[in-house]
């Protein structure tokens, strides 16, 4: 539909129609032209019905315009089937529940938008589950993974979701209601004479395996299968009728599980061991080679792994059986885990390959297209052979893991879908594939369909009569081809719609460099291939990725989406007004920065500073909202506060009601918020007033007395950073850093405050006395709060000016210990991805230290004081993404702090829970995590939080008083229990 007034009046007659959301806006649109695939088409609209009675208003109508009509579930179809050009039915906003649940009966009534994760965590205390798991299961939907008949690790013990399908309750496309069954059940009108009339072809026209997913499954109707039509319509991607509800079957889960983990010399190896170790009855049969495995991973040595997972009553039982299949492999090592949390670590490094495996070790990209093919498992080391072959014969490069047990293979290749010729050369290594997969007994999909990505290549799987015999099919169930047009029949040719064809060819000018992806702005935001990780609403462990999505439910506020919406900008076609578009705008408005997606996401997204970026360009030259300059120049108020000693006066000022609320509305800051009490003494008077000496072998005569001098014969010295927070707003944390690091036995000095004039002479290292003349008194500051809010230019100057101040700092081998774990992060990536034209960012960067980094690397026979409480609070989400909290945990056991801290973010992230309209999901995303651990912790635990934001946030929420890790190991200090 080109008409303009067409699409107006297909918009109203919609919403007249159906009582759930109908949208046809830029954003809504943006967000569903793609899914997991290679594939993009921009649809006219998106419907959230709220029930069968509206999906069935929603055909009508769109039946009426001849408008195409596309089911969509959680978006992660890797072949494009998600995508289309008409309207988009999204069953995830209201059509995903769990009607009910039957233990005895081992059965669940779900909607198509029920996310397979919730199914789960209802069966579990029945100790039932859902056979299939794919590896997207905190996000994929039953919808979609019975329109793709996924699979997942576990297929080798419970199949297919169409081996788990009882009834399904369908909508045709011209709106009649079918209960699908077996015996016929439901059947439209012709579709058992077509089936009974080529009952040959049926028989002879399928390959044998376990894993064929191809074309339609009309094998199923075979008189001898139950003419189970239910089954058959599994598979059929949205292109046959709609499901509204499904009766679908539980199996009993095991109360114990091991997992083997199986060590080979290399993938070929894994492969032909796969199908022998099926008679054991395994529960999976998974393998992967080292190119997809991270260095630091805890595996057997080797080179391809097979994760086979055993299961038992007990978990001896368990074991025992894991340790029969270890002696019947012929491994070169190998691992048996019985530890829940161990298994959940080693599982995570196979779930996140389909992320991983996007870019190759060089950080080259690499794409679905070819990700899932399947051949008979005993012929799968040859079928990977001839395959590296053909890899290798096109010049290509692709890490190949997945369902071994199964003969099903994952793969992302390093295809060139930027340019023609490289766009040719994908057609033709899909045409020859497609060949080789044929000539091993094959199935062109093993789990995730034809979509766009095959679909054109099925005659030479099935031959054109068969093909011809699936568009009968089509026609007997779509007659008026309303659904999904251009899927599994008559299809667009698979090099048609590439996602990546409408962005643009040169580099766009940034002000970060981007130093994983070239400096290319486009390649950071193709790291997105929407598996949708982010999605996920109940993270695992320390995950923080995505608190925005997990507090509004919304795919705008998801990084994924975000993603998409920067996807379009670029593009250009949809959304057409560049960096000044508002609907990225209001899209990123809920992010919170926290760089979740950096570490979370398993391809690295970073969403944080993509956000950062798009506000320097869309507020440039330009009036920015006032919590920009009230928060996002906060260091410069904070010192204008200290230099004019107003601290007191600005406390009471604020602590008069009427005050408070016209500062905070001419701030920009929320009416909820309480303004946080500013120190009346500052760190560094503190530091001053406690007579710091100045450290030996201080001899650069740039120190002023307040930084020490820092030395070049530094030796134990460490060089504490007075970050903003902590020097206005809570100088008790430096405070004690400064008693516990000396009590460590080092040498605290700050940074130096003189930044010398002129330029350095000689070999850059002399300094004369003109330049000491000409000094300039400042502070360090990493530029978090610009950075932020996208004030780049100032964040560059703040940076610069820094840096020379820390030049001296440079010049010695002595750490940076940074006690705010989000400028630490800055200082370690922001600054030298926003100077990558300076080399001492990078310099400087390498110098940070985390407060327990610092003690466990430069006092490492200190031993700290003994607590012995349990713990609550949270790891800050910066330090989980950015940092790393290793040398805490270890730091936390070593003084008896027992217990783990909460994952996911306080929601306050700096100026975000600050800023007027925030104020509510801000409280919401504390909510997820922090705030039920520390209600829910012992009445002796010790609350730590080492971000200012996470201690303003309990404070505030709760009437809890969050500590830094130091303030807690300085308290222990001050009661005598420290070690010597």
């Amino acid at each position: 539909m080109t008409d303009l007034r067409e699409a107006r009046e297909l918009r109203e007659g919609l919403r007249a129609a159906v009582r759930g959301e109908v949208d046809f806006g830029t954003t809504a649109r943006a967000l569903t032209t793609m899914d997991a695939s290679n594939y993009r088409r921009v649809p006219l609209g998106v419907v959230a019905p709220r029930d069968a009675d509206d999906v069935a208003a929603a055909l009508s109508v769109c039946r009426t315009y001849g408008v195409p009509v596309v089911p969509r579930g959680g978006g992660t179809s890797i072949a494009g089937q998600a995508t289309g050009t008409g309207v988009v039915l999204d069953f995830t906003r209201h059509m995903n529940s769990l009607l009910s649940l039957d233990p005895r009966a081992r059965t669940a009534v779900v909607q198509p938008g029920l996310v397979l994760d919730r199914l789960q965590e209802a069966a579990a205390p029945h100790g039932l589950r859902f056979g299939p798991d794919p590896s997207t299961h905190g996000r994929c939907t039953l919808g979609g993974m019975i329109g793709n008949n996924s699979c997942g690790s576990h297929s080798v013990a419970w199949g297919t979701t169409a081996d788990s399908v009882r009834h399904l309750t369908v909508l045709t496309p011209r709106g009649e209601r079918l209960p699908l069954g077996r015996g016929w059940a439901g059947a439209p009108a012709g579709l058992r004479e077509l089936a009974e009339g080529e009952l040959a072809r049926l028989r002879t026209g399928f390959p044998d395996l376990p894993r064929r997913i191809s074309g339609y499954a009309l094998d199923a109707l075979l008189p001898e299968r139950g003419a189970d039509v239910a089954r058959s319509f599994c598979g059929s991607e949205g292109t046959l009728g709609v499901l509204t509800e499904a009766v679908v079957d539980l199996v009993r889960a095991p109360r114990a599980r091991a997992l083997a983990v199986l060590a080979y010399a290399d993938e070929t190896g894994a492969a032909e061991a796969a199908a022998g170790l099926l008679e054991h009855g395994p529960l999976t049969v998974e393998g992967m080679a080292a190119d997809l495995v991270p260095a630091a991973a805890d595996l057997p040595r080797g080179g391809a792994w097979l994760f086979v997972e055993t299961g038992g009553d007990t978990e001896g039982e368990a074991r025992a059986r894991a340790e029969t299949i270890v002696r019947a492999a012929d491994v070169l090592d190998a691992l048996v885990v019985t530890d829940p949390a161990r298994q959940r670590t080693l599982w995570r490094i196979r779930e996140d390959a389909s992320g991983t495996a996007t870019r190759m070790p060089d950080g080259t990209e690499a794409w679905p297209g070819w990700e899932d093919c399947a051949v008979p498992p005993a012929r799968l080391g040859a079928y990977l052979r001839d395959f590296r072959g053909l890899l290798a014969e096109h010049g290509l490069r692709g890490a190949p893991y997945g369902h071994f047990g199964d003969g099903c293979i994952h793969v992302r290749i390093d295809f060139d879908l930027l340019t023609g010729p490289g766009v040719a050369r994908f057609r033709r290594f899909s045409e020859e594939l497609a060949g080789l997969v044929v000539a091993h007994g094959g199935s062109l999909s093993g789990e995730h369909g034809d979509g766009q990505a095959r679909a054109e290549l099925l005659p030479r799987m099935y031959g054109p009569d068969m093909v011809a015999l699936f568009e009968r099919v089509k026609g007997v169930w779509d007659p008026d081809d309303l659904l999904n047009p251009g899927m599994l029949v008559r299809p667009a040719p698979l090099d048609a719609n590439l996602r990546f064809a409408v962005l643009p060819r040169e580099p766009v000018d940034v002000a970060f460099g981007y130093p994983s992806d070239g400096g290319d702005f486009s390649a950071a935001v193709r790291r997105c291939v929407g598996v949708a990780k982010c999605r996920t609403t109940s993270a695992p462990g320390a995950a923080v990725m995505c608190p925005s999505f997990r507090a509004t439910g919304e795919e705008e506020h998801s990084t994924r989406g975000r993603a998409r919406l920067l996807h379009e900008m670029l593009a250009g076609e949809l959304v057409t007004d560049g960096w000044r578009s508002t609907e990225v705008r209001d899209a990123l408005d809920l992010c919170l920065s926290c760089k979740g997606c950096r570490s979370d996401c398993p391809v690295g997204v970073d969403m944080a500073t993509y956000k950062a970026e798009f506000l320097h360009h869309h507020y440039a030259g330009r009036r920015r909202p006032a919590a920009h300059y009230a928060m996002g120049r906060l260091p410069v108020w904070l010192g204008w506060v200290a230099r004019t000693r107003s601290a007191g006066v600005l406390n009471a000022l604020a602590s008069v009601g009427p005050l408070a609320r016209v500062a905070k509305r001419l701030g920009g800051i929320a009416g909820e918020r309480e303004i946080p009490r500013v120190a009346g003494e500052t760190f560094t008077r503190w530091w001053r007033g406690r007579g710091a000496a100045v450290p030996s072998g201080a001899g650069t005569g740039e120190g002023d007395g307040e930084g020490g001098g820092v030395g070049v014969g530094a030796g134990d010295l460490v060089v504490l950073w007075p970050d903003t927070f902590t020097e206005h707003l809570s100088p008790s944390v430096g405070q004690a850093a400064v008693r516990v690091l000396e009590a460590a036995g080092l040498r605290v000095a700050l940074p130096p405050t003189l930044r010398p004039g002129g330029r350095p002479v000689g070999d850059g290292r002399s300094r004369s006395a003109a330049r000491l003349l000409t000094a300039r008194r400042g502070r360090v500051c990493c530029g978090l709060t610009y950075i932020s809010t996208g004030q780049l230019d100032h964040a560059r100057a703040v940076l610069r000016r820094t840096l020379d101040l820390m030049e001296p700092v440079l010049a010695t081998d002595a750490p940076v210990v940074v006690l705010e774990p989000s400028c630490a992060a800055a200082l370690r990536t922001d600054a030298p991805e926003l100077l990558h034209d300076d080399p001492r960012a990078a310099r400087l960067a390498a110098r940070v230290r985390t407060f327990a980094e610092a003690l466990e690397q430069y006092a490492p026979d200190w031993t700290p004081p003994a607590l012995d409480r349990p713990v609550t609070g949270q790891t800050h989400c910066h330090q989980h993404a950015v940092l790393g909290d290793a040398a805490d945990r270890r730091m936390r056991d070593a003084a008896g702090l027992t217990g783990e801290l909460s994952g996911g973010c306080c929601g306050l992230a700096g100026n975000f829970g600050f800023e007027k309209g925030h104020y509510e999901v801000s409280a919401a995303c504390a909510e997820d995590q922090l705030l039920p651990a520390v209600r829910e912790a012992p009445e002796d635990a010790v609350v730590l939080a080492d971000g200012f934001s996470c201690r303003t946030q309990l404070e505030q929420l709760a009437g809890v008083r969050g500590k830094h890790l130091a303030e807690v190991l300085a308290q222990a200090l001050g009661s005598g229990s420290a070690a010597p």
